[in-house]
């Protein structure tokens, strides 16, 4: 049988001119391509030089210095009683830890965004940012929000003309692109790598219930965290936040929080408002395949609504239970996490163009993005006292605030927020968890908790639901 031809073709710029294509035998087509010297002397300079040049400038390291209150235990060797509070309980005592992480510069005055976890440490952190060019100054944190784990920082000083990095349209993205990660890994000092965008809306690994990520194999280790991911326009499309590694070192697979998220939260640290999530007035769940066989889909893609609330801007709106989000204006969302990020990035006061899929066929609906019903005065209490709650923010479990902290129950009080350094962050809670029963007593409202709280015991017993577990905190008084 005859071989067939094999043609390769070398299509290359040469001077503003095209290579004429080329056919070449299949020994000739070998010897080529392992061979081939440059085809110019100008493709031998192509670099990532002067994109480096002009994004560089703008990435900072971030140092913190902070003094941490710890406690020792006569519980800590139990498994139990560690897997719930850690290593924090017991007899105060303090030390000092550092930590090194990057940052990004992003307007002409200073403001520096990073992730949460690398400026750890509370009201005690001392916070140094490091430029490329050898400058240092303090900083201080102006917002941060530890679920979608970016922090907004304010340089102390300079002359109010930092170098800077403009944001791009993360939406923009193809798997595919190019894009380069800059920050200081491991602590050896800034550093470049260059890779591709190979996945993008990963929303399984995030905390917050609006994070999706961008996927990219351009190397991430530790320290690159809050660095920049620029496109090759020199601008930025993320914020490195995370790597998937079984090693500690990069493997190929790293994670950064999109620049239309981040926008939101330097846009609103600039002017001094604390970032709100559009409020859905409605419960939401990924779809999966038992609800597409029940609903009769042949996708298991985008959100359910299985919860409306009365008088939600979901159920005025003209959403229904049973509907399955597929878009928000024209873009598809895979999950319920893509849903609320498509709503965070678009913001309050803004209308948005849900496509639902409804007795099998596609309905838009016009939707005003309004911010959630504040709890009233007496919805939400600051707990005090010689108690494990101290320092402890706690409020009545409403429709809109079982719907931020994805809560499928009403009974209890939830954790909205708890004071660094207080017995009730060295005792372990965290925002989300809901205290059920002080006690014997099982709690229904926060003045029901206040009151249980007042009398001290001998032995506190506190039911705390956490996800899908209730742990039980049993704590000499």
């Amino acid at each position: 049988m005859t071989m067939k031809k094999w043609i390769l073709v070398c299509a290359a710029i040469v001077a503003g001119a095209a290579v004429t294509p080329k056919i070449f035998s299949p020994a000739e087509t070998a010897s080529a391509q392992e061979k081939m010297p440059p085809p110019s002397r100008e493709a031998i300079q192509y670099s990532y030089a002067p994109i480096v040049k002009k994004a560089a400038p703008a990435v900072v390291n971030v140092y913190v210095r902070s003094r941490v209150r710890t406690f020792d235990s006569p519980f800590a060797n139990d498994p139990f009683f560690r897997h719930f509070f850690g290593d924090a309980f017991g007899r105060p005592s303090e030390r000092v830890l550092s930590s090194l992480g990057s940052g990004v510069i992003v307007n002409r005055e200073g403001l520096v965004v990073t992730n949460t976890h690398v400026i750890k440490g509370g009201s005690d952190a001392a916070i140094r940012v490091a430029l490329a060019d050898k400058r240092e100054f303090d900083a201080k944190v102006i917002a941060q929000d530890d679920k979608a784990d970016i922090a907004v920082l304010k340089i102390e000083g300079g002359d109010g003309n930092f170098p800077y990095l403009q944001f791009d349209d993360s939406d923009s993205l193809e798997v595919g692109d190019l894009v380069l990660a800059i920050g200081n890994p491991f602590g050896v000092g800034q550093t470049v790598t260059s890779g591709i965008v190979s996945a993008l809306s990963r929303s399984e690994i995030g905390q917050s219930d609006s994070q999706v990520f961008i996927q990219t194999d351009a190397a991430i280790n530790p320290g690159n965290s809050g660095g920049a991911l620029v496109d090759m326009s020199g601008r930025l499309v993320g914020i490195n936040t995370m790597i998937y590694s079984q090693s500690g070192g990069s493997v190929g697979i790293g994670f950064a929080i999109p620049s239309n998220l981040v926008r939101v939260y330097a846009e609103s640290a600039e002017k001094g408002r604390k970032v709100e999530k559009p409020w859905l007035g409605a419960k939401i769940e990924a779809m999966t395949r038992d609800f597409a066989e029940g609903l009769g889909l042949d996708r298991v893609s985008g959100a359910v609504v299985t919860r409306l609330y009365d008088n939600g801007p979901g159920a005025d709106a003209g959403l229904q239970a049973g509907d399955v989000i597929t878009h928000v204006d024209g873009v598809e969302v895979v999950d319920a996490r893509a849903v609320y990020y498509r709503l965070m990035t678009k913001g309050i006061g803004r209308t948005a163009k849900l496509t639902v899929i409804r007795n099998k066929k596609p309905v838009d609906i016009e939707m005003p993005l309004v911010a959630a019903p504040k709890p009233g005065k007496g919805d939400a209490k600051n707990l005090s006292g010689n108690h494990p709650l101290d320092g402890a923010r706690i409020s009545n479990i409403l429709p809109s605030v079982a719907d931020e902290y994805n809560l499928d129950q009403t009974d209890g009080v939830v954790v909205t927020s708890v004071r660094d350094g207080s017995l009730a962050q060295q005792f372990g809670f965290q925002p989300g968890d809901v205290i059920v029963a002080i006690g014997k007593k099982k709690i229904a409202n926060v003045d029901e908790a206040d009151q249980a709280l007042e009398t001290r015991q001998q032995l506190w017993q506190i039911s705390v639901k956490r996800g899908n577990r209730v742990l039980q905190l049993q704590v000499p008084g």
